[in-house]
């Protein structure tokens, strides 16, 4: 397995699609109501979708009714203020990359501390623990059920969160008994939130590469059908070439792999009890295993 040092390793910024550029690098303003994380009300931490700083800690977030999500503090040192030209209002931006967020109030009354951070659900991601200030990696992986492989990931060194959820496909949040008629185009996923200080990205790869049958074809184990398939998902070019570098050094040992290597996309969380299965349960995986590889 890889030993690469957080010093060592290089950490890019995300890909965006259009609709998250025009928002976070050419300071756009997502429509109010229709934000993924307007409403949501987990205990956890918000970072940027560009960089993945820590930006804003949930235990700050409330309800102002304005249509985006607010907070009336940020991570110290983690978002910056810059008057618009017009004067007229503050922009806040991560300070980390740069990535526009919105706008910061004073004088309101919303809360005690009389600050709203008024941000654009696009700008961000959430991770459902508690983050220490700095930059966060993120990794997607499909290899058949979710439940199996966010088991095995959420035990290795360094990994702060796992969500099991969907993505790949067409249909927009799509349930669990409609991604499992195969139609919907997505593959049951895991999203791995890690520290970068104490893995990499190329150590959680590999991993997953040895904790299911990366040589399957149209499933995994029992699990049969397009939504169990094997894909890494990846988030910027850096990923890809990681991706495909270590596929060709397990092609070289001779195995047929299968595993596609795609551009990710929007990622929609499962159901509730679809998370930490295995643990919530007090069972263990019926199709995964650990086979060293590498």
């Amino acid at each position: 397995m890889s030993t690469n040092s957080f010093s060592q390793e290089k950490m890019p910024f995300n890909d965006l699609n259009k609709a998250e550029s025009d928002v976070i690098n050419n300071k756009g303003t997502e429509r109010p109501f229709i934000g993924k994380f307007t409403n949501n009300k987990e205990k956890g931490t918000y970072i940027c979708k560009k960089c993945g700083a820590a930006l804003y800690y949930s235990d700050n977030k409330f309800e102002s009714e304005c249509g985006w999500p607010s907070f009336d503090d940020e991570i110290k040192g983690a978002v910056k203020r810059t008057p618009d030209s017009d004067g007229m209002r503050t922009e806040i931006t991560c300070a980390s990359c740069g990535a526009h967020l919105g706008h910061v109030f004073t004088g309101e009354g919303f809360t005690p501390k009389n600050l709203r951070h008024c941000v654009n659900s696009i700008s961000l991601e959430f991770v459902p623990a508690i983050l220490d200030q700095g930059r966060y990696g993120t990794a997607i992986f499909a290899g058949g059920c979710f439940w199996g492989v966010e088991y095995f990931l959420q035990k290795a060194p360094g990994v702060i969160s796992v969500t099991s959820g969907y993505t790949g496909g067409h249909v927009k949040n799509p349930s669990y008994k409609e991604v499992c008629t195969g139609t919907t185009g997505h593959a049951e996923a895991v999203k791995v939130i890690y520290d970068p200080e104490k893995t990499t990205y190329e150590k959680l790869l590999k991993l997953f590469m040895e904790i299911h049958d990366p040589t399957q074809v149209g499933g995994q184990g029992p699990d049969l059908g397009d939504q169990y398939r094997s894909v890494i998902f990846y988030l910027n070019e850096d990923q890809r070439k990681t991706a495909e570098k270590n596929i060709d050094i397990l092609r070289s040992k001779g195995y047929k792999v299968a595993t596609a290597v795609i551009k990710a996309s929007e990622f929609f969380d499962a159901e509730k009890y679809h998370q930490d299965y295995y643990f919530n349960n007090g069972k263990i995986p019926y199709c995964h295993g650990y086979v060293k590889r590498f």
